[in-house]
């Protein structure tokens, strides 16, 4: 089985970093600071888009000359101060390594999705990680995932994801999706996903995976 997951809001809790970075960004340009509410309902679709949105929340124009460089310059400084793996996220890892193959599949740029995995010690779990300013267009175009599921040579997929981004992503693959609804991008559905596979805690991600093995044969 090959296990595919989101980043931001699934594997870690990056919501104080983020928000941080956009709004030193945004009072930097003469806008008004942003707090993590805020700002975590803007991440999921890019980096690009993120500032748009931070800028114009903040008053000022989402078009100001390097906004994007100078965000990414920010968010370097402070990749990993607050960022953390969601509580339980290492041993889950540990126990699903010999049940599956996994991989990360972000909207977030590829050099500080790698930095963070390293940073929080879990890079050794994903030998394939795919950015959102790779060679395949952002979720929820399904491209990076039916490109990671042909590697898994006609294994079953299964994408772990917390945004509709993600639920869009594994539907247009198709995939199997799972909710992490502790994740901050839950906030943005306006209906449930169409999915049986909810978890509440990282802890409920093993027996799905068990499930999902012993229904395809595995």
């Amino acid at each position: 089985m090959l296990l595919v997951f989101d980043l931001d809001g699934t594997l870690i809790d990056s919501a104080e970093d983020l928000a941080a970075s956009a709004s030193e960004l945004a009072t930097s340009l003469g806008g008004r600071s942003l707090d993590v509410a805020e700002v975590v309902g803007m991440v999921g679709e890019g980096a690009a888009l993120l500032v748009r949105r931070a800028l114009t929340a903040a008053g000022v124009a989402p078009d100001a000359p390097d906004a994007l460089a100078r965000f990414l310059a920010i968010y370097d400084r402070r990749l990993l101060d607050r960022t953390r793996p969601y509580d339980g996220i290492p041993d889950v890892l540990a126990e699903l390594a010999p049940m599956a193959s996994m991989a990360v599949l972000t909207n977030k740029p590829l050099a500080p999705s790698r930095r963070i995995l390293e940073g929080l010690g879990l890079a050794g779990y994903f030998p394939h990680v795919i950015g959102g300013d790779g060679p395949f267009p952002r979720k929820p175009d399904p491209a990076g995932l039916r490109a990671l599921a042909a590697l898994a040579a006609g294994q079953p997929v299964l994408l772990v994801g917390d945004s509709p981004v993600d639920a869009a992503t594994a539907a247009a693959a198709p995939a199997a999706f799972a909710l992490a609804s502790y994740g901050f991008g839950v906030a943005r559905f306006t209906t449930p996903p169409d999915t049986p596979f909810v978890l509440t805690l990282p802890s409920d991600l093993p027996p799905i995976v068990d499930r999902l093995a012993r229904a395809s044969g595995l």
